[in-house]
């Protein structure tokens, strides 16, 4: 059977937790749809935007099944484009910032991470938008991981600045505890009392402060506790500027609450939107690149999510089968290859296909039943999938390691 390839613009994938969408385009372009639809509801915006390094970013994925096995990624495409252009930068971080306070509810806070290239320019810009009483924190997350420079003082830290609309903002620091550190007791007298717990005690003006060892601590506004990614470590998308879950858990669990609204413009490789998604919040992410919507879909395959897209150029060779049961439509996938010349390197077997699903065109929307991604674990993809017999047009999703999605019809 020869698919036949349709322009379709969303795709719903069903799955557990709140709901959430992803919308591909331009932050500035796609304010205006999430101002009509969300203006004054959401209650948490984390901003990542590029930081005018002028560089362009790139990600490493991995492509088929030997790449899955190995764990290495040997293709490297675009991730996104850094702007160098100050005024243009200042310019559409202005349009992008104007928006989201207006977005936010009441009880709303942004969160706006940034490193030393605009940390001062942007702060001021804040304090135009916001107003300077609105300012809460300047945040700084500090690691250690990147080079050693001779010249200067090593930069190891970007700064989060943190904002909120109204003085009636949702903060509650109780629900990101940590860990006491262990040099602040080695300068504290140790006692127990009669109930058996330790604490520690301290005089400083007069006063004497005591902490029991067994009572949380909370995190102050430096974050020295969370972990850049290393090379190596499991979370790794192939995205360079990828930030860690943790990071993003504790932004999403302080300021908002189960069910509440959390957004992020520039969504990159999905990490706020995978934290909301943990936290059972409801999420709404937007980003330019192909490859961010490559990634997350990968990261919330079992999650509620509504898919957001223009129609990708290309013409894939795809052919599949479908053959009807009493239940069950039997889709099997039987070819998938790039046109020639597309990129550098050749792909044998059905290496170009990183993920395929099958469902039901309804109402204009590809309703995703089933799924197949190549994972760790599973490197290969299953070429059967098993579609419930159900209303709509019966179709198949692919997903090429271009970070491409293409929609074929199977009637």
């Amino acid at each position: 059977m020869q698919p036949t390839k349709m322009d379709v613009l969303r795709e719903v994938q069903s799955g557990s937790g709140a709901h959430g969408e992803f919308l591909l385009g331009d932050a500035r372009e796609k304010l205006v749809d999430l101002l009509d639809r969300y203006r004054g509801q959401v209650q948490l915006i984390y901003l990542d935007p590029p930081f005018a390094t002028g560089q362009q970013w790139k990600i490493r994925m991995r492509a088929g099944e030997k790449d899955w096995k190995s764990g290495n990624g040997s293709i490297q495409l675009p991730a996104y484009s850094d702007p160098s252009s100050e005024p243009e930068y200042l310019q559409m971080m202005r349009e992008v910032l104007t928006g989201c306070r207006e977005l936010l509810s009441d009880t709303g806070v942004l969160f706006l991470h940034i490193d030393f290239r605009m940390h001062a320019r942007l702060r001021l810009l804040m304090d135009e938008i916001f107003g300077e009483a609105c300012f809460l924190n300047e945040i700084i997350w500090a690691y250690q991981t990147g080079g050693r420079a001779r010249r200067y003082f090593s930069r190891k830290h970007d700064v989060i600045l943190f904002y909120r609309k109204t003085k009636n903002y949702t903060f509650d620091i109780t629900q990101v505890p940590v860990e006491r550190a262990g040099n602040r007791r080695n300068h504290m007298k140790r006692h127990v009392d009669t109930d058996g717990r330790v604490y520690r005690s301290i005089r400083s003006g007069g006063k004497v402060y005591t902490y029991y060892d067994d009572e949380p601590a909370y995190p102050g506004d430096v974050w020295d506790d969370v972990s850049h990614l290393q090379q190596k470590d499991p979370q790794r998308t192939g995205y360079d500027t990828q930030k860690p879950i943790s990071l993003l858990t504790r932004i999403v669990q302080c300021a908002s609450k189960p069910g509440d609204l959390v957004m992020d413009l520039f969504s990159g490789s999905g990490t706020t939107l995978e934290a909301a998604h943990l936290c059972g919040r409801r999420f709404v992410g937007v980003d330019m690149s192909p490859m961010s919507m490559h990634v997350i879909r990968r990261r919330l395959m079992d999650a509620d999510v509504l898919y957001q897209a223009p129609p990708f150029d290309g013409e894939p060779l795809v052919a599949a089968q479908m053959q009807s049961g009493i239940a069950y439509y039997d889709i099997t996938m039987l070819k998938y290859e790039l046109e020639p010349g597309l990129t550098a390197r050749s792909f044998t077997g059905m290496d170009a296909l990183d993920s395929w699903s099958a469902g039901y065109l309804r109402d204009g929307a590809f309703v995703s039943m089933v799924s197949s991604f190549r994972t760790k674990q599973q490197p290969q993809l299953q070429t059967l999938l098993q579609l419930p017999v159900l209303s709509g047009i019966p179709m198949i999703r692919t997903q090429d390691v271009l970070g491409r999605a293409f929609f074929f019809a199977l009637q």
